[in-house]
């Protein structure tokens, strides 16, 4: 009986002691596993903020690049849509105001018709026209509203200059209606139409910019506005491509302003 009670109570302190030892065992295991885990959740944190750096930068430049890529693109747009409103508006209204009569008011008409519509109404109706609008489809929608400024610049000083002292001299010497207007009448609508034309680089570039942030751009080559529209579905995230799109159109814009501003105050025979 006393032999087993102590062979129960060695076993016991046994089981005891390997019941400590197991403990302590368990313990430092578990303090590494937890360690180990502890170090990889730290590295996949730093992993995953690398991540998002590099993600950052690979976005920045990429915008950059496409911001770059299609300075060409809009410049050919805005100095394309400048150039041929400002021929076609200029001819129809130094025409319209050196005549006067029937033609002058037949080209009033039509100009009034046109800024009847708001601008964005009419270059949307004319690529509504064509399924896949390019380049060319963009120009044609810009100049249909484009020109009606330059005309009203162009008959509004043709006004004046038919009544001007030389061009009077000029047809009482027998010079023809096309020579007083080539010679006498168009190189003194040349500043006016020069900081109309100015100040239209920014109106255009804007323009094409709306239209392309509203997906009516040309589809083979980006757009600012349209680097625009992408940088909005991805705001929170990364805003910065929303925001470099964003302010090279207004950095544009005013640049173009200024210079139209600049040269208005060159031009001005009053300054």
């Amino acid at each position: 009986m006393g032999s087993g009670l102590h062979e129960g109570a060695v076993l016991v302190v046994g089981l005891g002691r390997f019941g400590s030892a197991l403990a302590e065992d368990l313990q430092r295991l578990g303090h590494d596993v937890l360690a180990v885990d502890m170090s990889f959740e730290l590295v996949q944190e730093w992993s995953d903020r690398l991540t998002h750096v590099a993600q950052v930068d690979a976005t920045s430049v990429t915008a950059m690049r496409q911001i770059g890529a299609h300075e060409v693109d809009i410049g050919v747009v805005a100095i394309g849509t400048v150039g041929a409103s400002l021929c076609i508006g200029a001819a129809v209204g130094t025409f319209a105001g050196y005549r006067g009569g029937r033609v002058d008011h037949l080209v009033t008409g039509l100009c009034d018709l046109v800024q009847a519509f708001p601008s964005i109404v009419l270059n949307v109706a004319v690529l509504a026209l064509t399924a896949e609008p390019g380049i060319l489809q963009l120009l044609l929608a810009l100049i249909a509203h484009g020109w009606v400024l330059f005309a009203r610049v162009a008959r509004a000083n043709a006004l004046v200059l038919r009544e001007a002292e030389f061009v009077t001299a000029a047809r009482a010497l027998g010079v023809s209606e096309w020579g007083v207007l080539s010679r006498h009448v168009l190189p003194n609508l040349a500043g006016p139409l020069i900081v109309q034309a100015t100040a239209a680089l920014g109106v255009a570039v804007l323009a094409e910019s709306t239209l392309s942030f509203l997906g009516l751009g040309p589809g083979a080559a980006a757009s600012w506005g349209a680097l625009l529209d992408q940088g909005s579905a991805v705001l929170l995230r990364f805003p910065h491509v929303a925001l470099i799109a964003g302010g090279t159109i207004a950095l544009n814009v005013y640049g173009a302003n200024r210079a139209g501003d600049f040269l208005r105050d060159y031009l001005d025979p009053r300054g």
